[in-house]
């Protein structure tokens, strides 16, 4: 008896492949797209109950459990393995359709569904010993072999042929330590999945405390967080990763609530630039050790402002995101109840920025910027959000980004003039192309701001940009949707025509916004030296209410080899 179960135990892998080899089938499908076939091939295998609709290679993996009516959906994330459960009965269910057609021999039934507003047909045996669909979300039976699917009445996959597979192993990667997760939860962990987040900051404060405590440039590490400018700048230094370096697309996330501060600030996220040399000076010398650290513009009319435009061994900062905050979102919400006024718990802004990212530096300083006098100021979290390049092709291109001028005056609180120039001068930079550069263009981004009824931010003013003497470009930066957006200011002021604070037009931003650069193409720009020059018509003051205007211009491209 022993001497027989021993046969039996030896025996039982051949058996069990012997059986293996039997119910193993690969069905293969055509791919026609409006009648014309196209080279691509989809194909299935069928072994012992189960079908398996991936590759080995694929991120997501999709099995079809016959035996136990689920559809089962994986993927590996974060060092585990995520799995998703659907059950048959929770599937789009067929409608039967009069008409047949062969198929490979086989007379298949008709049946059609309706799926997010799409129609999509099918044909099926239940002669074939092969159970399998190209589309685990459409089987019309547990013993239904799907020969042909029309999808919109364009788009098809027929089958071309059934083959027995010999000595198959089938990929699953899945067990019983696998977290099963909802099918919401499974499609958030898949976008997650397709792109690398690199967190900044984490619901750090920007506000106004003059007891900050400059740190020490030899004590600064990467990684941490660091306060300037009495609180209004925060600082952090990163490593430009594998990621950064050869991404596709880069997308700064920022959320941004408030702290305490009832009002609408001006905000804006950098990139302090790598010094070129040990005699270079950028603003990072200037958070450590002050304003006069910074080269000098000065105007028709002596006025002083520091640090705004490129000159001998000094860059501005490379602004890559301006933002305005609400007037005092979540804060104030419970303070300011309205019968239907749902007010937001953030505001979320998001925008690509992958053209102002450098890739060529080992690493650089990114920091985030709010102007504002108030002791709990705002909170702000920050994330890059990095998809990775397809194209090998464009991975090791080295990108150009010259930062030209920045009126966006971030150490207002220690003592930074704002952009008030335009009023009796222009802003003119002298610079010059070192190397050969591809689809050159100009980032400019500019926003209105000062007095009241007659203020540069609530009347419309003339922005025109020249290089080498020839205007480029000109517009009147103007918003007139600021109304959209009034669930996020809690805080804004009711007039009594009905409108809000938050709701009127203005030079180019709307409380709780982003305002996207304008790109202007300067694809004709050689090598050696150029001027820009840019000429706005800035109103005169109103009593103590200053207009000035926040103006960023960034040079970027790709470097040609």
């Amino acid at each position: 008896m022993i001497r027989l179960l021993k046969i039996i135990l030896l025996s039982l892998p051949f058996f069990l492949n012997a059986q293996n080899k039997l119910d193993t089938y690969k069905i293969s499908y055509n791919q026609i797209v409006n009648g014309k076939k196209t080279d691509g091939i989809t194909e299935v295998f069928f072994q012992n109950q189960m079908v398996f609709l991936t590759k080995n290679s694929d991120k997501v993996q999709q099995y079809i459990d016959l035996a136990n009516k689920n559809n089962i959906s994986t993927i590996a994330y974060e060092d585990k393995i995520f799995k998703k459960l659907i059950s048959f009965d929770s599937l789009p269910q067929p409608k039967k359709e009069n008409d047949t057609k062969e198929i490979l021999g086989f007379s298949c039934q008709h049946v059609s569904y309706s799926y997010f507003s799409n129609r999509i047909d099918v044909w099926y045996t239940e002669q074939s010993k092969a159970k399998a669909t190209p589309n685990a979300n459409y089987l019309p039976s547990t013993n239904a072999l799907v020969l042909q699917m029309v999808f919109n009445g364009n788009q098809t996959l027929v089958a071309n042929a059934i083959t027995k597979v010999e000595n198959y192993q089938p990929f699953i990667n899945y067990d019983a330590k696998s977290i099963e997760v909802t099918a919401s939860e499974f499609e958030e962990i898949i976008i997650n999945s397709r792109f690398k987040r690199l967190l900044v900051f984490e619901k750090e404060i920007i506000n106004f405390d003059p007891k900050r405590i400059v740190p020490n440039e030899k004590e600064l590490t990467n990684d941490q967080v660091y306060h300037f400018s009495n609180g209004s700048v925060i600082l952090k230094k990163i490593k430009v990763t594998p990621e950064l370096k050869n991404s596709q697309a880069i997308f700064a996330k920022l959320i941004c609530k408030s702290n305490g501060d009832a009002y609408d600030r001006t905000g804006s996220v950098f990139i302090v630039p790598s010094k070129e040399n040990d005699s270079a000076i950028n603003l990072l010398d200037a958070y450590l050790y002050g304003l006069n650290k910074l080269p000098v513009f000065t105007d028709n009319k002596s006025n002083k402002y520091q640090g705004f435009i490129k000159e001998n061994e000094y860059s501005p900062a490379i602004e890559i995101m301006r933002f305005f905050t609400p007037f005092g979102v979540n804060y104030f919400n419970d303070k300011r109840k309205i019968n239907h006024y749902n007010w937001a718990k953030e505001v979320v802004y998001k925008e690509e920025v992958t053209s102002v990212i450098p890739n060529d530096k080992a690493e650089f300083w990114i920091g985030v910027f709010i102007g504002n006098y108030d002791k709990g100021g705002h909170e702000v979290s920050l994330e890059l959000d990095v998809y990775p390049s397809l194209d090998k092709k464009e991975k090791d291109f080295k990108k150009y980004i010259e930062p030209l001028f920045s009126t966006v005056n971030t150490m207002e609180m220690s003592g930074q003039n704002y952009g008030g120039l335009f009023a009796n001068d222009t802003l003119k930079v002298n610079f010059e192309i070192k190397d050969e550069v591809q689809n050159l263009e100009l980032l400019y981004t500019t926003t209105g701001h000062g007095g009241w009824d007659n203020g540069d931010e609530f009347v419309p003013r003339m922005n025109k940009v020249y290089v080498d003497g020839q205007e480029v470009f000109k517009i009147v930066p103007w918003r007139t949707d600021c109304g959209t957006y009034r669930l996020s200011n809690p805080a804004s002021g009711n007039f009594a025509d009905g409108l809000s604070s938050s709701d009127l037009s203005r030079s180019n931003w709307c409380p709780g916004t982003l305002t996207p650069p304008y790109s202007i193409p300067l694809s004709n720009l050689k090598k050696g030296n150029h001027s820009i020059e840019v000429v706005i018509d800035q109103g005169p003051n109103e009593g103590q209410s200053t207009n000035h205007w926040n103006v960023s211009g960034v040079l970027v491209g790709k470097l040609i080899n």
